[in-house]
């Protein structure tokens, strides 16, 4: 062999060799999900359940233009950080039965649209409520056993990254629209009752091995277009309804404060709170600054009502989703979940890293549910 040429093949071994040496592995091994209708990436599909989104328009700019049960024209929060990890493009459902191997081992979502931390918010359309979704992660951790083994099992679910979003729709139907329990609590004995409820969550999960925990806060849920069309007086003037803004930014700043005190009684855990109130309201308030146009109505149809089954294709879509803040009325737009998932990427997920000094969190929240 030339020297040349034996010299160009060490060059080229020594570049691969290096490139695989430095290529980054990915922070966190899988992705699970729990919540509603904002990182619920098709369960509903397979529910006897009016709560569903896998009919058109929903998904026509999902890859393939097709609707997947994500309650958006797009990706979702779980997809777009999952693929900024460099874990996978999409999470699926975990009630999908077409789930290969490696979509189990990187993470499912087991979120239902129209949930929430109280089951009788479940109970309302029929969904999977906190306390069956936990019963799903069983189910998964035992079929992860089965393609891993018990010990790699353990030690992927202690590195995976958990997300859990809910809560819009506890206050939506429970207390605002639906006062199914406002005859039991006044707002701040629900604010109370819904953060217990989730502590024992993230106990249970703690339990089962998880440790690496986000918790999204409430969006600003007064600026929901439903909301506003359901509280606004003059049809012409849409308003954010202040007070259930207020109610929502109350329950994240006690949520805040909750979770270091939670993540102290679990050796090992980090337990760290999401804001998505502060982004949502930079884009309602700067819509400029984001490419948006419109903020108080959604894409779909006439944006005032349409959600979920009222979505549809007697309903069409506006000409132009990435000029508006919200897909329908109640659920942001693919550009907005973007924006937001780059929002923690850069102010939430590094608060994960074991080396991270927790800082106090003084304000605010989260998205948008069903």
């Amino acid at each position: 062999m030339a020297p040349t040429t034996l010299f160009l093949m060490q060059i080229w071994f020594w570049i691969t060799c290096n490139a695989n040496a430095t290529r980054p592995s990915p922070k966190f091994p899988a992705i699970l999900v729990f919540g509603d209708s904002t990182v619920d990436t098709g369960n509903n599909n397979y529910l006897k359940t009016v709560a569903k989104a896998n009919h058109f328009p929903y998904g026509k700019d999902f890859p393939g233009k097709v609707p997947t049960g994500r309650f958006s024209n797009g990706k979702l929060v779980p997809d777009f950080i999952a693929s900024l990890l460099k874990i996978k493009e999409a999470v699926p459902p975990f009630l999908d039965p077409s789930l290969s191997n490696n979509d189990l081992v990187t993470g499912v979502s087991f979120a239902s649209g129209g949930s929430g931390y109280d089951d009788t918010t479940a109970a309302v359309v029929g969904i999977i409520p906190f306390s069956k979704q936990i019963e799903l992660f069983k189910k998964y951790i035992v079929r992860v056993e089965g393609i891993l083994g018990e010990k790699e099992a353990d030690k992927l679910i202690k590195g995976a990254l958990v997300i859990i979003s809910a809560g819009t729709n506890d206050f939506g139907f429970n207390i605002y629209d639906i006062p199914t329990r406002r005859l039991e609590f006044n707002i701040t004995g629900y604010q109370d009752f819904l953060q217990k409820k989730l502590q024992m969550f993230i106990k249970e999960l703690y339990e089962l091995g998880c440790r690496k925990i986000v918790i999204a806060g409430l969006p600003p849920i007064g600026c929901l277009p439903i909301q506003i069309t359901a509280k606004s007086e003059n049809p012409k003037n849409r308003r954010c309804v202040d007070n259930e803004n207020s109610d929502a930014q109350i329950y994240n700043q006690k949520l805040a404060k909750l979770l270091p005190k939670i993540q102290s009684l679990f050796p090992g855990s980090k337990i760290v709170y999401a804001d998505v109130y502060e982004p949502l309201t930079d884009m309602i308030n700067n819509p400029q600054k984001f490419g948006f146009v419109e903020t108080k109505r959604g894409c779909c149809g006439s944006g005032l009502v349409e959600a979920g089954p009222l979505c549809n294709a007697l309903t069409p879509p506006c000409a132009n989703d990435l000029e508006y803040l919200f897909w329908d009325s109640i659920h942001p737009s693919e550009a907005a979940y973007q924006y937001i998932s780059k929002y923690l990427e850069k102010k939430v997920l590094p608060k994960l890293d074991d080396d991270h000094q927790s800082q106090p969190l003084i304000s605010l929240s989260n998205r948008t549910d069903d």
